[in-house]
Protein backbone atom coordinates (compact mmCIF):
# COMPACT_ATOMS: atom_id res chain seq x y z
CA UNK A 1 0.00 0.00 0.00
CA UNK A 2 2.41 2.41 -0.92
CA UNK A 3 4.68 3.93 1.61
CA UNK A 4 1.80 3.44 4.57
CA UNK A 5 2.71 1.37 7.77
CA UNK A 6 0.28 -0.80 8.47
CA UNK A 7 -0.64 -1.79 12.18
CA UNK A 8 1.22 -4.85 13.75
CA UNK A 9 -1.89 -6.15 15.28
CA UNK A 10 -4.61 -5.48 12.49
CA UNK A 11 -2.51 -5.95 8.94
CA UNK A 12 -5.26 -3.89 7.11
CA UNK A 13 -5.51 -0.84 9.54
CA UNK A 14 -3.05 1.74 8.91
CA UNK A 15 -2.21 4.23 12.03
CA UNK A 16 -2.83 7.69 11.14
CA UNK A 17 0.34 8.53 12.20
CA UNK A 18 1.89 6.20 9.98
CA UNK A 19 -0.20 7.15 6.76
CA UNK A 20 1.57 9.26 3.89
CA UNK A 21 -0.37 8.01 1.15
CA UNK A 22 -2.49 4.90 0.03
CA UNK A 23 -2.44 3.54 -3.62
CA UNK A 24 -5.62 1.99 -5.05
CA UNK A 25 -3.79 0.15 -7.99
CA UNK A 26 0.13 0.18 -8.07
CA UNK A 27 1.95 3.06 -10.38
CA UNK A 28 2.70 1.92 -13.70
CA UNK A 29 3.48 3.73 -16.92
CA UNK A 30 3.61 2.65 -20.53
CA UNK A 31 2.03 3.45 -23.98
CA UNK A 32 -0.37 0.72 -23.38
CA UNK A 33 -1.89 -0.23 -20.02
CA UNK A 34 -3.93 -3.27 -20.07
CA UNK A 35 -5.59 -3.89 -16.65
CA UNK A 36 -8.11 -6.74 -15.74
CA UNK A 37 -10.27 -5.97 -12.68
CA UNK A 38 -12.03 -8.01 -10.80
CA UNK A 39 -15.51 -6.57 -8.85
CA UNK A 40 -17.90 -8.50 -7.19
CA UNK A 41 -21.79 -7.27 -6.81
CA UNK A 42 -24.09 -9.40 -5.60
CA UNK A 43 -21.72 -12.62 -6.22
CA UNK A 44 -21.59 -11.45 -10.09
CA UNK A 45 -18.05 -11.13 -11.42
CA UNK A 46 -17.73 -8.00 -14.04
CA UNK A 47 -14.44 -8.44 -15.92
CA UNK A 48 -13.68 -5.14 -17.14
CA UNK A 49 -10.52 -4.67 -19.65
CA UNK A 50 -8.99 -1.42 -21.03
CA UNK A 51 -6.08 -1.75 -23.40
CA UNK A 52 -6.35 1.73 -23.81
CA UNK A 53 -8.96 2.19 -26.26
CA UNK A 54 -12.16 0.32 -25.03
CA UNK A 55 -13.50 -0.81 -22.17
CA UNK A 56 -16.01 -3.49 -22.69
CA UNK A 57 -18.10 -5.78 -20.46
CA UNK A 58 -16.84 -9.73 -20.10
CA UNK A 59 -19.86 -11.43 -18.33
CA UNK A 60 -23.53 -10.17 -18.21
CA UNK A 61 -24.56 -7.85 -15.33
CA UNK A 62 -27.44 -9.25 -14.19
CA UNK A 63 -28.51 -9.86 -10.00
CA UNK A 64 -30.32 -12.32 -8.97
CA UNK A 65 -33.79 -10.45 -9.81
CA UNK A 66 -33.10 -10.09 -12.76
CA UNK A 67 -32.37 -6.12 -12.99
CA UNK A 68 -29.59 -4.59 -14.01
CA UNK A 69 -26.52 -3.54 -11.87
CA UNK A 70 -24.64 -0.64 -12.75
CA UNK A 71 -20.92 -0.49 -12.83
CA UNK A 72 -19.84 1.45 -10.20
CA UNK A 73 -18.86 5.27 -10.15
CA UNK A 74 -15.52 4.80 -8.99
CA UNK A 75 -14.35 1.81 -10.81
CA UNK A 76 -15.22 3.81 -14.34
CA UNK A 77 -13.49 6.92 -13.44
CA UNK A 78 -10.56 4.59 -12.26
CA UNK A 79 -10.13 2.63 -15.71
CA UNK A 80 -11.27 5.57 -17.69
CA UNK A 81 -8.49 8.23 -16.16
CA UNK A 82 -6.03 5.52 -17.51
CA UNK A 83 -7.19 5.47 -20.54
CA UNK A 84 -7.98 9.47 -20.89
CA UNK A 85 -4.36 9.38 -20.20
CA UNK A 86 -4.26 12.58 -17.97
CA UNK A 87 -2.15 11.03 -15.74
CA UNK A 88 1.01 11.73 -17.52
CA UNK A 89 3.93 8.85 -17.37
CA UNK A 90 2.99 7.34 -13.74
CA UNK A 91 -0.75 6.30 -12.99
CA UNK A 92 -1.69 7.22 -9.25
CA UNK A 93 -4.95 6.25 -7.84
CA UNK A 94 -5.22 6.60 -4.26
CA UNK A 95 -7.88 4.66 -2.63
CA UNK A 96 -10.97 6.21 -0.41
CA UNK A 97 -9.03 6.89 3.05
CA UNK A 98 -11.59 6.00 5.60
CA UNK A 99 -11.22 7.68 9.37
CA UNK A 100 -12.15 5.51 11.85
CA UNK A 101 -12.83 7.66 15.15
CA UNK A 102 -10.75 6.97 18.20
CA UNK A 103 -11.39 4.54 20.69
CA UNK A 104 -9.33 3.06 24.01
CA UNK A 105 -10.46 -0.19 22.47
CA UNK A 106 -8.89 -1.70 19.42
CA UNK A 107 -9.60 -5.30 19.86
CA UNK A 108 -13.01 -4.83 20.14
CA UNK A 109 -14.69 -6.98 17.97
CA UNK A 110 -17.07 -4.72 15.92
CA UNK A 111 -14.46 -2.00 16.04
CA UNK A 112 -12.21 -4.70 14.18
CA UNK A 113 -14.86 -5.91 12.50
CA UNK A 114 -15.66 -2.49 11.01
CA UNK A 115 -12.31 -1.99 9.79
CA UNK A 116 -12.36 -5.16 7.90
CA UNK A 117 -15.57 -4.38 6.19
CA UNK A 118 -14.05 -0.94 4.92
CA UNK A 119 -10.73 -3.77 3.95
CA UNK A 120 -13.06 -5.67 1.81
CA UNK A 121 -14.83 -3.28 -0.30
CA UNK A 122 -12.03 -1.86 -1.38
CA UNK A 123 -11.04 1.25 1.39
CA UNK A 124 -8.17 2.06 3.40
CA UNK A 125 -9.12 2.33 7.26
CA UNK A 126 -6.92 5.21 9.55
CA UNK A 127 -7.71 5.40 13.12
CA UNK A 128 -7.72 8.75 13.60
CA UNK A 129 -6.13 10.27 16.65
CA UNK A 130 -8.05 10.96 20.02
CA UNK A 131 -9.60 14.83 20.12
CA UNK A 132 -8.84 16.54 22.59
CA UNK A 133 -10.80 19.73 23.98
CA UNK A 134 -8.82 22.80 25.39
CA UNK A 135 -11.04 23.46 27.94
CA UNK A 136 -10.23 20.32 30.05
CA UNK A 137 -7.38 19.16 31.67
CA UNK A 138 -5.60 15.57 30.76
CA UNK A 139 -2.69 13.59 32.06
CA UNK A 140 0.10 12.02 29.99
CA UNK A 141 -2.08 9.44 28.70
CA UNK A 142 -4.47 11.91 27.49
CA UNK A 143 -7.11 10.99 30.07
CA UNK A 144 -8.93 13.46 31.71
CA UNK A 145 -7.44 14.64 35.27
CA UNK A 146 -10.99 15.85 36.53
CA UNK A 147 -14.52 16.52 35.12
CA UNK A 148 -15.36 12.67 35.50
CA UNK A 149 -18.06 11.26 38.16
CA UNK A 150 -17.70 8.09 39.96
CA UNK A 151 -19.03 6.22 37.43
CA UNK A 152 -17.16 7.35 34.54
CA UNK A 153 -19.77 10.30 32.97
CA UNK A 154 -18.12 13.39 32.06
CA UNK A 155 -19.55 15.96 34.96
CA UNK A 156 -21.91 18.59 34.25
CA UNK A 157 -18.97 21.27 34.21
CA UNK A 158 -17.02 19.75 31.67
CA UNK A 159 -20.22 18.62 29.58
CA UNK A 160 -21.09 21.69 29.60
CA UNK A 161 -17.79 23.27 27.90
CA UNK A 162 -17.94 20.46 25.24
CA UNK A 163 -21.10 21.43 24.46
CA UNK A 164 -21.09 25.17 24.24
CA UNK A 165 -17.45 25.51 22.35
CA UNK A 166 -17.57 22.16 20.23
CA UNK A 167 -14.42 21.22 18.33
CA UNK A 168 -13.12 25.17 18.44
CA UNK A 169 -9.37 25.07 19.68
CA UNK A 170 -9.32 21.45 19.45
CA UNK A 171 -7.21 19.11 17.35
CA UNK A 172 -10.11 18.31 15.18
CA UNK A 173 -9.29 19.73 12.01
CA UNK A 174 -5.84 17.73 12.17
CA UNK A 175 -7.40 14.52 13.05
CA UNK A 176 -9.39 14.18 10.09
CA UNK A 177 -6.58 15.79 7.63
CA UNK A 178 -6.25 13.76 4.27
CA UNK A 179 -9.03 11.97 5.16
CA UNK A 180 -12.31 11.32 2.45
CA UNK A 181 -14.68 9.50 4.91
CA UNK A 182 -15.41 9.38 8.61
CA UNK A 183 -16.56 6.71 10.28
CA UNK A 184 -17.68 6.56 13.89
CA UNK A 185 -18.08 2.92 15.53
CA UNK A 186 -20.43 1.54 18.41
CA UNK A 187 -19.14 1.29 21.99
CA UNK A 188 -19.87 2.96 25.11
CA UNK A 189 -23.22 4.58 26.57
CA UNK A 190 -22.81 8.36 26.20
CA UNK A 191 -22.53 10.67 28.97
CA UNK A 192 -25.93 11.84 29.69
CA UNK A 193 -24.73 15.26 30.86
CA UNK A 194 -24.30 16.39 26.85
CA UNK A 195 -27.46 15.51 25.93
CA UNK A 196 -29.25 18.83 24.75
CA UNK A 197 -31.40 18.53 27.26
CA UNK A 198 -29.12 17.12 29.78
CA UNK A 199 -30.20 14.07 32.12
CA UNK A 200 -28.87 12.31 35.16
CA UNK A 201 -27.52 8.94 34.81
CA UNK A 202 -30.02 6.06 35.20
CA UNK A 203 -28.68 3.49 36.72
CA UNK A 204 -30.23 0.38 35.76
CA UNK A 205 -28.50 -1.97 37.95
CA UNK A 206 -26.72 -3.69 34.96
CA UNK A 207 -24.87 -1.47 32.83
CA UNK A 208 -21.93 1.06 34.00
CA UNK A 209 -19.90 1.79 30.49
CA UNK A 210 -19.03 4.91 30.02
CA UNK A 211 -15.78 6.70 28.24
CA UNK A 212 -15.74 10.48 29.28
CA UNK A 213 -12.67 10.66 27.43
CA UNK A 214 -14.34 9.24 23.89
CA UNK A 215 -17.56 11.19 24.65
CA UNK A 216 -14.94 14.61 24.11
CA UNK A 217 -13.38 13.20 21.63
CA UNK A 218 -16.89 11.57 19.40
CA UNK A 219 -18.43 14.85 20.04
CA UNK A 220 -15.78 17.38 18.96
CA UNK A 221 -15.30 15.28 16.04
CA UNK A 222 -19.01 15.10 15.33
CA UNK A 223 -19.48 18.71 15.09
CA UNK A 224 -16.52 19.18 13.63
CA UNK A 225 -17.46 16.99 10.55
CA UNK A 226 -20.95 18.38 10.45
CA UNK A 227 -19.82 21.89 9.92
CA UNK A 228 -17.21 21.25 7.41
CA UNK A 229 -19.74 18.89 5.45
CA UNK A 230 -16.96 15.85 5.82
CA UNK A 231 -19.08 12.69 4.72
CA UNK A 232 -19.74 10.17 7.67
CA UNK A 233 -21.31 7.13 8.99
CA UNK A 234 -22.21 6.70 12.37
CA UNK A 235 -23.02 3.06 14.04
CA UNK A 236 -25.11 2.14 17.02
CA UNK A 237 -23.10 4.35 19.34
CA UNK A 238 -22.47 6.62 16.49
CA UNK A 239 -25.63 6.88 15.62
CA UNK A 240 -26.88 8.27 18.90
CA UNK A 241 -23.96 10.33 19.13
CA UNK A 242 -24.79 11.93 15.87
CA UNK A 243 -28.30 12.55 17.26
CA UNK A 244 -26.99 13.80 20.65
CA UNK A 245 -25.15 16.51 18.73
CA UNK A 246 -28.40 16.99 16.68
CA UNK A 247 -30.82 17.30 19.66
CA UNK A 248 -32.59 14.28 19.53
CA UNK A 249 -34.26 12.96 23.05
CA UNK A 250 -33.31 9.63 24.22
CA UNK A 251 -34.62 7.15 26.35
CA UNK A 252 -31.26 5.68 28.81
CA UNK A 253 -32.82 1.94 28.69
CA UNK A 254 -34.79 0.22 26.44
CA UNK A 255 -36.27 -2.25 28.99
CA UNK A 256 -37.35 0.44 31.38
CA UNK A 257 -38.84 2.67 28.60
CA UNK A 258 -40.98 -0.17 27.40
CA UNK A 259 -41.84 -1.03 31.13
CA UNK A 260 -43.65 2.70 31.71
CA UNK A 261 -45.49 1.74 28.42
CA UNK A 262 -46.31 -1.40 29.45
CA UNK A 263 -44.94 -3.18 26.63
CA UNK A 264 -42.29 -6.40 26.51
CA UNK A 265 -39.21 -5.29 25.03
CA UNK A 266 -38.46 -8.99 24.04
CA UNK A 267 -34.61 -9.03 23.99
CA UNK A 268 -34.76 -7.96 20.34
CA UNK A 269 -32.48 -5.22 20.47
CA UNK A 270 -29.76 -7.09 22.48
CA UNK A 271 -29.63 -10.30 23.90
CA UNK A 272 -30.33 -11.60 27.35
CA UNK A 273 -27.29 -12.92 29.11
CA UNK A 274 -27.02 -17.07 28.78
CA UNK A 275 -25.55 -17.00 32.55
CA UNK A 276 -24.53 -14.69 35.65
CA UNK A 277 -21.37 -13.01 34.79
CA UNK A 278 -21.33 -13.96 31.03
CA UNK A 279 -21.48 -12.12 27.59
CA UNK A 280 -24.21 -11.26 25.54
CA UNK A 281 -24.24 -12.24 22.38
CA UNK A 282 -26.06 -10.14 19.44
CA UNK A 283 -30.03 -10.24 18.94
CA UNK A 284 -31.65 -9.43 15.27
CA UNK A 285 -34.75 -8.30 14.09
CA UNK A 286 -35.77 -6.34 10.94
CA UNK A 287 -35.72 -2.96 9.49
CA UNK A 288 -38.32 -1.04 7.77
CA UNK A 289 -36.22 1.54 5.21
CA UNK A 290 -37.85 4.29 4.10
CA UNK A 291 -38.32 4.83 0.31
CA UNK A 292 -35.91 7.50 -0.86
CA UNK A 293 -33.49 7.80 2.12
CA UNK A 294 -29.93 7.22 1.80
CA UNK A 295 -30.06 3.99 3.58
CA UNK A 296 -32.73 2.81 0.77
CA UNK A 297 -30.29 4.02 -1.81
CA UNK A 298 -27.53 1.98 -0.24
CA UNK A 299 -29.10 -1.02 0.48
CA UNK A 300 -31.90 -0.97 -2.57
CA UNK A 301 -34.19 -2.91 -0.23
CA UNK A 302 -37.31 -1.52 2.21
CA UNK A 303 -36.73 -4.09 4.34
CA UNK A 304 -33.02 -5.30 5.77
CA UNK A 305 -34.05 -8.92 7.54
CA UNK A 306 -31.94 -9.93 10.38
CA UNK A 307 -29.63 -7.17 11.63
CA UNK A 308 -27.30 -7.50 14.27
CA UNK A 309 -28.45 -6.00 17.10
CA UNK A 310 -26.86 -5.20 20.58
CA UNK A 311 -27.98 -1.84 22.65
CA UNK A 312 -30.25 -0.97 25.49
CA UNK A 313 -30.59 2.76 24.68
CA UNK A 314 -32.17 4.21 22.16
CA UNK A 315 -33.20 7.67 20.12
CA UNK A 316 -36.76 8.42 21.28
CA UNK A 317 -37.40 10.93 18.68
CA UNK A 318 -36.29 13.65 16.27
CA UNK A 319 -38.78 16.53 16.42
CA UNK A 320 -37.52 20.05 15.97
CA UNK A 321 -33.76 18.94 14.59
CA UNK A 322 -32.09 18.59 11.22
CA UNK A 323 -32.30 14.74 11.23
CA UNK A 324 -34.94 12.95 9.37
CA UNK A 325 -36.07 8.81 10.30
CA UNK A 326 -35.00 6.45 7.63
CA UNK A 327 -35.54 3.02 9.34
CA UNK A 328 -37.51 1.64 11.36
CA UNK A 329 -37.92 -1.55 13.67
CA UNK A 330 -41.50 -2.28 15.89
CA UNK A 331 -41.39 -4.45 18.81
CA UNK A 332 -44.97 -5.70 20.48
CA UNK A 333 -46.37 -2.14 18.96
CA UNK A 334 -43.34 0.24 19.55
CA UNK A 335 -41.69 1.53 16.77
CA UNK A 336 -37.79 2.57 17.76
CA UNK A 337 -35.81 4.44 15.57
CA UNK A 338 -32.63 2.60 13.68
CA UNK A 339 -31.61 4.65 11.11
CA UNK A 340 -31.13 8.59 10.53
CA UNK A 341 -29.45 10.70 8.23
CA UNK A 342 -28.73 14.70 8.72
CA UNK A 343 -30.97 15.89 4.72
CA UNK A 344 -28.48 19.17 4.97
CA UNK A 345 -25.38 17.45 4.69
CA UNK A 346 -23.60 15.42 1.66
CA UNK A 347 -23.88 12.70 3.79
CA UNK A 348 -24.34 11.89 7.25
CA UNK A 349 -26.23 8.59 8.22
CA UNK A 350 -26.55 7.01 11.56
CA UNK A 351 -27.30 2.94 11.72
CA UNK A 352 -28.50 2.11 15.22
CA UNK A 353 -27.62 -1.69 14.06
CA UNK A 354 -24.42 -3.76 12.88
CA UNK A 355 -24.12 -4.22 9.72
CA UNK A 356 -20.09 -4.99 10.16
CA UNK A 357 -21.09 -7.48 12.37
CA UNK A 358 -22.66 -9.66 9.92
CA UNK A 359 -19.91 -9.59 7.41
CA UNK A 360 -17.16 -10.32 10.35
CA UNK A 361 -19.27 -13.40 10.99
CA UNK A 362 -18.91 -14.62 7.21
CA UNK A 363 -15.52 -13.81 6.97
CA UNK A 364 -15.03 -16.21 9.95
CA UNK A 365 -17.32 -18.76 8.89
CA UNK A 366 -19.55 -18.10 12.52
CA UNK A 367 -22.05 -20.97 12.91
CA UNK A 368 -24.77 -18.62 13.30
CA UNK A 369 -23.60 -16.63 10.20
CA UNK A 370 -27.07 -17.79 8.37
CA UNK A 371 -29.16 -15.90 11.08
CA UNK A 372 -28.30 -12.67 10.87
CA UNK A 373 -28.06 -9.99 7.68
CA UNK A 374 -26.70 -11.52 4.82
CA UNK A 375 -23.32 -10.76 3.81
CA UNK A 376 -23.99 -9.33 0.15
CA UNK A 377 -26.82 -6.92 1.71
CA UNK A 378 -24.34 -5.74 4.65
CA UNK A 379 -21.59 -5.84 1.62
CA UNK A 380 -23.69 -3.31 -0.06
CA UNK A 381 -23.47 -0.55 2.42
CA UNK A 382 -20.15 -0.22 2.28
CA UNK A 383 -19.08 -1.01 -0.96
CA UNK A 384 -21.61 2.10 -1.81
CA UNK A 385 -19.72 3.85 0.77
CA UNK A 386 -16.12 3.38 -0.71
CA UNK A 387 -17.38 3.80 -4.45
CA UNK A 388 -18.90 7.66 -3.31
CA UNK A 389 -16.02 7.92 -1.66
CA UNK A 390 -13.60 7.65 -4.46
CA UNK A 391 -15.81 10.08 -6.74
CA UNK A 392 -16.30 13.06 -3.51
CA UNK A 393 -12.07 12.25 -3.66
CA UNK A 394 -12.10 13.31 -7.14
CA UNK A 395 -14.61 15.84 -7.33
CA UNK A 396 -12.85 17.99 -4.99
CA UNK A 397 -9.41 17.18 -6.89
Amino acid sequence: MGNCAPNARFPFLIHQKDRKTACFLPSCSGRILRELVEYTIKKEVILLITDGKETRREKGLTGGDGRWIRVRRFLLALLLGFIVGGFGSTALAKAPVIGIAWRPNLKAATFVDLCRSVEAAGGVCVVLDQVLSPDLSYDDDRRLTKNVTEAGILDAAGAKLVRCNTWHGSNAADAVRDVDFVMFPGGEDISPTLYYRPEPWFNNGEDKDFSAERDVSDYLLMTYCLDHDIPLLAICRGMQMLSVVSGAEFAQDIPAYFRGMGRDHRYEHRAPKPAPGANRGFARHDVTVLPGSRLYEMAETGTLRNVPSWHHQCVRNVDNTRLAVTGIATTDGVELIEAVERTDKTFAVGLQFHPETAIGKNLDDAADKDDFLPYDTAMALFTWIVEEAYAWQREAA
